[in-house]
């Protein structure tokens, strides 16, 4: 039987396990990407395990979250990142060089490799055939210093395309799609796979919107196959030679099977506060909006600024609209103003941000309170864009370009115009001017760590037993960006966990943390619904609760990233094995875990009492041998030091 795409990948770079789902498998990393919220951490993991240099084919470190320099600690962070990636062996990209995922993919993707992210939208990079995995800082650490990546193998779903895009609708509406469909957890442990004649008609960069927001899906990864599509975005990067053809035998087989008549699809908006909310622009025309943004790493391309160029040239937004343009590389932006549509999209009124991640991180670019902000962002989780009150809706360059002229939610194909037409030009300005190749002298570099940069806590092992309080009880799908949001008053603590650990929970409670400091001696637990720590792959979700004294999360189910953060930093996650259970908690009841290092070790299943209600609860962990370990040490860092004595003990 023939292999897909997904599974050449994987075969091609297991160092243990096979391709039966289900199971854990280890990969073999050939690059990794950080960026600055997370990759922070990673480099004072780095220095907390006395990693030397590292042994990626190739890892590149992004600045492109935290660009607003309103104090000294973002900037401080920038110059120890700086130092960081010369002492270790890691490329540099510089403040306002880009998003790390669109840039990565101009400068650095090769079809046929892995890549490991500390970022959740690494899966991006599955538009140009690569096996791309958004995970936690120490897991990226962890690769960077030779180790596997150690994953459950997905279940792949082929996903079938077929006819061509009509007019005014474009990538953007493939993946609002797909969540229209699947919601934001029915891609959870699966890898989606899409083939078929309609991938003719999108571009890599096309299929880099519909990979990147495969996250949203909580899928572990999207993949597409590398072929002439591949392989003409190669060419105009000038690096072809890092081509190579990779697509699916013929007789290839996959777990799960959907199809696309992408002939069939209509403009989509994603409604506040999910990006699984969708349903057709048409649905929801005529509401007043404050903001329009274009841009971030979920449409990236010069093709998605060039649309909203020609359908607002020669016309002006409406005066209520804010018309917010995000370039995503300063390659992009050069090549917007070389080839005049910068100039038509000033000229009609937008607003020119640095290229970054900016308003899509809650960076600037905040919506007024209440007001709808239509915006080409991956994610519209309550309050990530700045405004606690936020209305955010995700849609299309198409959709937001046409409701920017009108000041209303807006169908583009009622406009009065022929949907304008571009071609991305074969010649195109390439920049590298602002990537840094790594010291060749590392023994000479130190780390420069300005006075907001901590060293890591470093946690106890697993007790005996556990005892504490359920000091909050959410609900279903709470993201990460609730747990430790983001935006500019927390994103500049992110080096500094004691005072970043001041806004966890924040978004659902503001005083989490008072109470939770009374109790960072003795422990408590956090009692989750369904996808509990989806969004988001940023670590500080773990570490932060943790350092305050969260021990036991129990959920209904857990995001596939922030369940492996939380046992990388010693958090037990337990999964209610009666979901009727999750009603018998309340918050504030006492919980007992009277025998959990024993149990953990002898079986999957936990005693959890209640006794506040006098009452046993059925919980189960599924965790592997390795994650037990994890826990039982206190976490992963704590294995990898007793490993590496061990290892320099028996030498």
């Amino acid at each position: 039987m023939g292999l897909n795409v997904t599974q050449k990948l994987i075969q091609s770079h297991l160092t243990d396990g096979d391709l039966t789902p289900g199971a854990e498998i280890g990969l073999t990393i050939d690059q990794t990407l950080t960026q600055d919220a997370t990759g922070t951490m990673v480099m004072l993991e780095l220095e907390a395990m006395n990693i030397g240099r590292i042994k990626t084919e190739l890892s590149a470190q992004y600045v492109d979250h935290n660009l607003l320099q309103t104090d000294f600690r973002n900037a401080d962070d920038h110059l120890f990142l700086r130092s960081a990636c010369n002492k270790f062996g890691v490329w540099f990209s510089k403040p306002g060089n880009g998003v790390s995922h669109p840039v990565h993919m101009e400068r650095f993707g090769v079809p046929g490799k892995t890549l490991l992210g500390s970022d959740s939208h690494t899966c991006a990079a599955g538009s140009l055939g690569m096996l791309a995995i958004g995970a936690g800082g120490l897991e990226v650490a962890l690769a960077m210093a030779g180790e596997p990546f150690h994953v459950t193998m997905p279940r792949v779903m082929g996903v079938k395309l077929t006819g061509s895009l009509p007019d005014w609708v474009s990538a953007k509406d493939v993946i609002l799609e797909m969540l229209r469909r699947h919601g934001v957890s029915g891609g959870v442990g699966k890898i989606i796979e899409y083939y078929g004649p309609g991938l003719d008609d999108l571009s890599a960069m096309d299929r880099h919107v519909i990979a990147n927001m495969g996250a949203e899906l909580g899928a572990t990864t999207s993949v597409f196959p590398s072929d002439d599509r591949t392989r003409m975005f190669l060419t105009t990067q000038e690096r072809e030679d890092a081509w190579v053809e990779l697509t699916a035998d013929p007789d290839a087989t996959y777990d799960e099977h959907d199809e696309i008549d992408l002939s069939s699809l209509e403009p989509l908006i994603a409604k506040p506060t999910s990006p699984g909310n969708v349903v057709p622009v048409s649905e929801v025309a005529g509401k007043e909006i404050y903001q329009t943004y274009i841009g971030s790493s979920a449409n990236p391309g010069l093709r998605d600024f060039a649309i909203a160029a020609l359908i607002t040239e020669g016309k002006q937004t409406h005066d209520r609209v804010s018309y917010d343009i995000n370039p995503t590389s300063r390659q992009i932006l050069q090549n917007l103003s070389d080839s005049g549509m910068l100039s038509k999209l000033i000229s009609a009124g937008a607003r020119i941000h640095q290229a970054g991640c900016n308003g899509c991180i809650g960076m600037g670019q905040a919506p007024a309170t209440g007001r709808i902000s239509l915006r080409t962002v991956p994610r519209n989780f309550p309050g990530r864009s700045g405004s606690r009150e936020d209305q955010v809706y995700l849609c299309s360059p198409e959709t937001a370009a046409a409701s920017a002229l009108t000041g209303v939610i807006t169908d583009p194909r009622t406009l009065d115009m022929e949907y304008p037409t571009f071609t991305e030009p074969k010649n195109q300005i390439i920049n590298r001017e602002m990537l840094e190749a790594p010291a060749d002298n590392p023994d000479e570099i130190e780390l420069q760590k300005g006075p907001n940069i901590k060293t890591l806590p470093i946690f106890d092992e697993l007790p005996e037993r556990l005892d504490g309080p359920v000091l909050l009880k959410v609900g279903d799908d709470i993201s990460t960006d609730e747990i430790m949001p983001a935006g500019t008053k927390v994103l500049p603590f992110r080096s500094n966990i004691e005072e970043i650990s001041r806004f966890c929970f924040s978004q659902i409670e503001e005083n989490f943390h008072d109470r939770a400091i009374e109790h960072q001696d003795d422990g408590f637990v956090v009692i989750g619904g369904d996808n509990y720590g989806q969004g988001s792959s940023r670590e500080h979700a773990a570490i932060a609760p943790r350092y305050l004294g969260l021990r036991v999360a129990i959920a209904k189910s857990f995001a596939r990233i922030h369940r492996q953060n939380l046992v990388n930093f010693g958090v037990l996650p337990l999964v209610f094995t009666d979901a009727g259970d999750y009603d018998a908690i309340e918050q504030g009841d006492e919980i007992e875990l009277p025998n959990v290092r024993e149990e953990l070790k002898s079986n999957g299943e936990i005693t959890v009492r209640n006794k506040s209600k006098n009452k046993s609860i059925k919980t189960t962990h599924n965790l592997t041998d390795r994650q037990v370990e994890m826990l039982l040490e206190g976490g992963l860092i704590n294995v990898f030091r007793k490993q590496r004595e061990e290892k320099a003990a028996a030498s």
